[in-house]
């Protein structure tokens, strides 16, 4: 069976870091992607930082420069968040899956965790 469980998460203050690791096992190795999103109340999913297991990485916009998404040897996924802002805050969730070519959009993959919660203040 499938486990993606997030931990890491937390609270703190804008301009703080926080360390996400997303511990994988039984991850298909048809699967060839990882990704980080996050869900605020009211807003949709949206993603946040992707990797490629060839080393390709993505970032939305919001969050490049001060995150940095990377894979250890046992496949779990890390997610570096540093300068944190209060729009950072939300459920951040890891997703991993076979990515065609768009590795920031969550309807691309087939295995989620649960989550946990970020919460910046300013």
């Amino acid at each position: 069976q499938v486990q993606l469980v997030e931990s890491g998460g937390g609270s703190v203050q804008a301009g703080g870091s926080l360390r996400l690791v997303c511990a994988a096992s039984a991850v298909p190795d048809s699967t060839n992607c990882r990704g980080w999103f996050r869900q605020s109340p009211g807003k949709e999913r949206e993603g946040v930082a992707a990797a490629y297991e060839r080393d390709s990485t993505y970032y939305a916009d919001s969050v490049k420069g001060r995150f940095t998404i990377s894979l250890d040897d046992a496949k779990n996924t890390v997610l570096q968040m540093n300068n944190l802002k209060p729009e950072d805050s939300g459920i951040y969730y890891c997703a991993a899956g076979w990515v065609a070519a768009a590795p920031l959009l969550p309807g691309e993959y087939q295995y989620w965790g649960q989550g946990t919660q970020v919460t910046v203040s300013s």
